[in-house]
């Protein structure tokens, strides 16, 4: 699996092809949905290299003054890339609604729809990539990378079914209904970008299926606890940041256990929920069994 900044470098290169391609396609044609699919391309470069530069910055380790890491640095990206495809999508419907006020004849149609179907197979193709990829390393940067590129395929093939329908029809403002069409799909797609992004920035929890994980590890240690002692698992709160998840929790031993052997069983403990949730990192505060902490897991009302 190639790395993060290794696929992101190649969605530059191909945001660069696919931007040629469909202006081309645009120019021969005078569709107002190629040119409209062009420079949402445009957006694609733009929040690539801003992707880029982000997960360059997320993989950076802890120092003093992020002692935590720097890996919330990916939903600045996919924050910005979202405000990016707000802002096309808003541009391209403007352009559109004009188009169809004062509609303008389409021409050479056979070259314009294959140079736009040719870059909607490579920007295919490499959101298959980057989606497999932000899978196995977690990033959300990657993921909304491939999203976008996505959105601009099903945007391609609505807009080329646009223009096949004015061919066959002769109905000019059909193109820029499918215009306005497609910077509507992309304002949503742009939207749902910006919500999770900030989402991620709130310190949302883990997703259920690690949570769910987490809880299983925890109640499987709980049953076979050493020499039958009884343990409980309390205040337990997660968060994400990035591509690394974070645990938080109380573990309620014997009273009568040495802090050594305590110890060793938390070591046991966190050692069973980071082979549970990898990328996982785990704080375990120790309390004997009668007692609960002063402060709890609840904000303190005015």
């Amino acid at each position: 699996m190639s790395s993060p900044t290794t696929l992101l470098r190649l969605s530059i290169a191909i945001a660069v092809l696919t931007i040629v391609l469909k202006s081309f396609a645009g120019y021969v044609t005078n569709s107002m949905g190629l040119i409209s699919d062009a420079m949402e391309s445009f957006v694609n470069l733009a929040s690539a290299s801003f992707a880029l530069a982000m997960v360059t910055i997320a993989a950076r380790p802890a120092d003093a003054g992020h002692p935590y890491g720097h890996h919330k640095a990916e939903y600045f990206s996919s924050g910005f890339e979202g405000i990016l495809i707000i802002g096309a999508g808003c541009a391209i419907v403007v352009f559109a609604l004009l188009r169809l006020v004062r509609p303008e004849p389409l021409a050479q149609l056979g070259w314009g729809t294959l140079l736009a179907v040719l870059s909607s197979v490579l920007n295919g193709g490499l959101a298959w990539l980057l989606l497999r990829a932000s899978r196995a390393h977690a990033s959300i940067a990657l993921e909304a990378d491939a999203r976008h590129l996505m959105a601009d395929v099903w945007t391609t093939a609505g807009v080329v079914v646009g223009v096949g329908a004015v061919a066959l029809t002769g109905w000019l403002w059909l193109d820029a209904l499918i215009a306005a069409a497609v910077g509507l799909n992309i304002l949503r797609e742009g939207a749902r970008l910006v919500w999770r992004s900030s989402q991620g920035l709130m310190d949302a929890a883990i997703d259920p299926s690690a949570q769910a994980a987490l809880q299983a590890a925890l109640a499987r240690f709980q049953a076979e606890a050493p020499d039958g002692a009884k343990l409980r698992f309390d205040d337990i709160v997660t968060r994400s940041a990035g591509r690394r998840r974070f645990a938080d929790l109380h573990m309620h031993v014997p009273g009568d256990w040495t802090l050594q052997r305590s110890a060793v069983v938390r070591d046991d403990v966190e050692s069973a929920l980071v082979a549970a949730v990898p990328g996982l990192r785990v704080s375990i505060q120790l309390l004997p069994l009668d007692v609960e902490p002063r402060v709890g897991l609840q904000e303190e009302q005015p």
